[in-house]
């Protein structure tokens, strides 16, 4: 091999492994945006209190709906707080905070997001052994869910809205037909306890049950096992 082929063959060489290089350096650099896009869906939440400043009584005696909202955004504290006050755990045994017939626990927590500091607009659903929430939508869909809520306004002006939804066979399986009744029993009591909580907050709320279950499941994708029974929107007192 001449001089000339030899340095033809080098140079030949230098460029097929800058490429083949190249190409590895992009397949981990979209890796690597891959995952970081797939954990920024995951948020663990802020650890809640549990030695408030209000005492229950003062809770119930001050618990009104509120329908109007300040165009202020919540805090992820907040949202933690709420969110575990309707389904967080509350014991090694993996209670929680509404008690729930045979502890089958068929309620299943989705955070509307509109308005919240640090947090991208969604739809999240909570996970209540981990603390954490998971986007499984993008975008400010508050609109829609007021829409499917016969137009009602607090659910478009809310910073938040907190959807119980329920998988009702959780409960049936054991109980059979009367285990509906005990769903809905214990979707008043998570209900109850985010109107306590927030209004030791000083944070307004407003419980709806008028809104079509057909158009809420499909504004938020729910699956087929799981029916919503409550919408509750929150936000600042004005």
């Amino acid at each position: 091999m001449t001089n000339l082929n030899r340095l033809a063959y080098l140079l030949c060489l230098v460029v097929t492994l800058t490429t083949l290089c190249t190409g590895c350096g992009n397949s981990i650099s979209n890796a690597t945006s891959e995952q970081i896009q797939e954990q920024s869906k995951v948020i663990a939440l802020p650890e809640p209190e549990h030695d408030g400043k209000v005492s229950v009584e003062q809770a119930l005696l001050s618990r009104r709906s509120t329908r109007s909202y300040a165009d202020k955004a919540l805090a992820l504290q907040e949202v933690s707080q709420l969110l575990w006050s309707a389904q967080g755990i509350t014991d090694v045994s993996g209670h929680r905070t509404a008690p729930s017939a045979g502890a089958t626990y068929p309620l299943h927590i989705i955070l509307v997001a509109g308005n919240v500091t640090g947090l991208m607009s969604g739809v999240y659903s909570y996970d209540p052994e981990e603390h954490m929430i998971t986007r499984l939508m993008d975008g400010d869909i508050r609109l829609d869910l007021s829409l499917a809520a016969m137009g009602q306004i607090p659910v478009r002006t809310g910073a938040i809205s907190i959807v119980i939804t329920a998988d009702y066979d959780k409960t049936t399986s054991i109980y059979g037909e009367r285990g509906v009744m005990y769903v809905h029993l214990e979707a008043g009591h998570a209900a109850e306890n985010i109107c306590l909580q927030a209004t030791s907050m000083e944070l307004g709320l407003v419980t709806i049950g008028s809104f079509s279950p057909s158009q809420v499941s499909e504004v938020l994708n729910l699956p087929e096992d799981r029916q919503p029974i409550y919408i509750i929107p929150v936000g600042k007192i004005p």
